[in-house]
C-alpha cells in the first residue's frame, strides 16, 4: 500500500505535460508488481541484463526505459522491446543501437544524454557537441533511431540554484533545437530530467519525464 500511495502522491503532483518514471532497478519483481497494480507502466532501468529478465515476469504493456549508461554489447538484451533509450552518449552506442534495431525490424527512440553535471561521474554529450551530432546526413546514418529528446542529469548537490542553472541550460538546448531545423529522425518531444532529490526543480523547467525511485520503493535493495 506504502508503493500505490507514494504513486498517487508524485503523479497529483505532475503537470499533463510531464509523466512519471519508476526507477525499478535493484528492486524485486514483487515490488514492481505493487507499483504496476497501482496504475504505474512506466518503469527505468539501469541494467540491460536486469531489464530483460524483469520484462519477462511483468505485462506487456509496460513500457521500458533504460536511464543507464548503456554498453554497446548489452544493447541486444533489450532492443527487441525497449520503449525508450534515454542514455544516448556516443556515436559508437548510436550505431550499435541503430544495428539491434535493423536486427529486430523495429524503429528505437531514444533521448542523446547531455553533460550539464559539474561531476566527473556523469555521462553525455557537451552542450555544444549536439547541434554538430545532429547534421542533415543522421537520418541516412541511423534509419533505425529516432530520436525524440533530450536527457540529463543534475549535479548531486544541496545547492538548488545549481541545479536549477543545470536544467534551465538543458531546457535552452531543448527548445534552440525545437526551434532549428532537424533531420527527419530527430523530434525535440522530451526533456528527461529530475529524480527523487531535484525533480521538483526539474518540473519548474519543464521536464517531461521524471525518473523516480526512492520516493516510491524506499532505499534501493543492492542484494536484489
Amino acid at each position: 500500500m506504502v508503493i500505490k500511495k507514494n504513486i498517487e502522491s508524485l503523479k497529483a503532483e505532475l503537470p499533463a505535460t510531464c509523466r512519471l518514471i519508476a526507477v525499478s532497478k535493484t528492486q524485486p519483481v514483487t515490488l514492481l508488481r505493487q507499483a504496476y497494480y497501482a496504475g504505474q507502466r512506466l518503469f527505468g532501468e539501469n541494467k540491460a541484463q536486469e531489464m530483460a529478465a524483469k520484462q519477462k515476469e511483468l505485462p506487456a504493456d509496460v513500457e521500458w526505459h533504460m536511464i543507464g549508461h548503456l554498453q554497446t554489447n548489452k544493447v541486444k538484451y533489450i532492443a527487441p522491446f525497449v520503449a525508450l533509450i534515454h542514455s544516448v552518449d556516443s556515436e559508437k552506442l548510436l550505431e550499435e543501437i541503430n544495428k539491434q534495431a535493423l536486427k529486430n525490424n523495429r524503429v528505437i527512440k531514444c533521448l542523446l544524454q547531455v553533460y550539464i553535471a559539474q561531476e566527473e561521474t556523469k555521462f553525455g554529450w557537451g552542450i555544444d557537441e549536439v547541434p554538430a551530432l545532429l547534421h542533415p546526413e543522421f537520418a541516412t546514418a541511423y534509419p533505425a533511431v529516432e530520436i525524440i529528446g533530450l536527457m540529463g542529469m543534475a549535479t548531486f548537490t544541496q545547492d538548488e540554484a545549481q541545479i536549477r542553472n543545470e536544467f534551465g541550460s538543458l531546457k535552452r538546448l531543448f527548445y534552440t533545437l525545437k526551434q532549428s531545423k532537424l533531420p527527419a529522425n530527430v523530434t525535440m518531444m522530451e526533456l528527461s530530467m529530475g529524480m527523487s532529490a531535484d525533480y521538483k526543480i526539474a518540473l519548474e523547467q519543464g521536464s517531461t519525464l521524471i525518473r523516480i525511485g526512492t520516493a516510491i520503493f524506499g532505499e534501493r535493495n543492492y542484494q536484489a
